[in-house]
């Protein structure tokens, strides 16, 4: 089982840690940088709304991110608790649910069929309308899952940490198909939400650092590429999870893993475009001329999408524990651990606008011209790109 995986991993470290310090050697911990203030700041984000779902008797410590399940007319909200909120778009509360066990994975929203998809902690997944809050159906997985759905096709599709990629009916919530992968025996907590390669392909990434590309509609593989290699002499110094989703855009598909290689490939024939090193477990983002990468260490670097030219690199984030970065409008909006969203002007690499919301931020997402963050404290904000 891959949570057995995850586990050993976290004793591997903490054992590395108190033999170091038995030895007289003291682990490296980097402060984070202090942020320094912005010369004439740029307007760029107004507040639609925020509220506080609360994380009550759930560690603060989880890693795990849950995000907003977001259509054009709803908006759905998990907390790690197990409550399940709808809102309207304006952030109207609608409806409320507690699914009785601790939401890990979610929310994924299928604006047709206006169905939510979440998953807890003991591998349930279970679907809700997403406008009254009414409970549809249940499915028991082998494994837990950590990431939101893929919704398409009428296939509801998960990565579980067993290994296994499951695809379910959207109606029924029963197995149309399997895939099973290869889990190491060390991997990082966490990992990539499937996402489309095109409308009949679905993209998975693994712990064993490659990406699989399979059929929506009944699991076929199509083929498998390695991204992550790792090296060294023990389990931890090979982990080389690929824990960002993969993006695809423009025919292109850019991938990178916590062993530190970023790829770029070009679809259409199947060739690299190039690989360079990086370390990270978030998933990138692009625009026409960009691909853009937070790293492991904080920082935000930019590379030239056709040959992997790094065009610029910021450390003005270092060790802040960042998020994905996200295009939003003409900038770059990477979150930190203080509950900062930072926007970037991609041309210069520099920082040009602030946001502050409340805890801990793992992952950014966007629709649109919205830009939706959820914290670790349970703390959910909906910020519109100024005009």
């Amino acid at each position: 089982m891959r949570s057995t995986a995850m586990h050993i991993a976290v004793i591997a470290v903490m054992t590395t840690a108190v033999i170091g310090c038995n030895r007289g050697i003291k682990p490296v911990v980097n402060d984070p940088v202090k942020l320094v203030q912005i010369i004439q700041p740029v307007s760029v984000l107004q507040p639609v709304f925020s509220t506080d779902l609360g994380n009550k008797n759930v560690s603060k410590k989880d890693p795990l991110t849950l995000q907003v399940g977001y259509a054009n007319s709803q908006i759905v909200t998990a907390s790690r608790a197990g409550d399940l909120v709808g809102f309207d778009k304006a952030g109207q509360r609608l409806w409320s649910v507690n699914v009785g066990d601790q939401i890990t994975g979610g929310v994924a929203i299928d604006e047709l069929s206006q169905t939510a998809i979440i998953s807890t902690r003991g591998g349930l997944v279970m679907a809700f309308d997403s406008v009254t809050g009414a409970k549809r159906w249940q499915q028991q997985l082998t494994g837990s899952v950590l990431t939101p759905a893929l919704i398409s096709n009428n296939r509801v599709i998960l990565s579980a940490n067993d290994g296994f990629l499951h695809g379910l009916s959207l109606q029924t919530g029963q197995s149309v198909w399997q895939f099973a992968t290869q889990v190491p025996v060390i991997s990082v907590r966490g990992s990539a939400a499937p996402t489309l390669l095109d409308a009949k392909t679905a993209l998975l990434a693994t712990a064993d650092g490659r990406l699989h590309a399979v059929t929506v509609d009944n699991g076929l593989p199509l083929w498998s590429r390695r991204v992550g290699v790792g090296t060294g002499s023990s389990e931890v110094e090979r982990m080389s999870d690929v824990d960002g989703m993969p993006i695809v855009d423009n025919n292109q598909l850019f991938a990178i893993s916590y062993s530190g290689q970023l790829l770029g490939i070009d679809l259409a024939s199947g060739q690299v475009l190039f690989v360079n090193e990086l370390a990270s477990l978030k998933a990138l983002a692009v625009n026409n001329q960009q691909v853009v990468a937070t790293s492991l260490e904080g920082k935000v670097v930019a590379y030239n999408r056709s040959n992997g030219t790094v065009l610029w690199e910021s450390e003005e984030l270092a060790y802040r524990h960042l998020t994905n970065p996200v295009m939003i409008g003409n900038y770059i909006a990477v979150g930190d651990f203080d509950g900062v969203v930072h926007l970037f002007d991609p041309a210069t690499g520099k920082i040009v606008s602030r946001v502050q919301t409340k805890g801990s931020l793992t992952n950014l997402q966007v629709q649109g011209s919205r830009l939706m963050t959820q914290s670790t404290s349970g703390q959910v904000a909906i910020w519109q790109l100024a005009r």
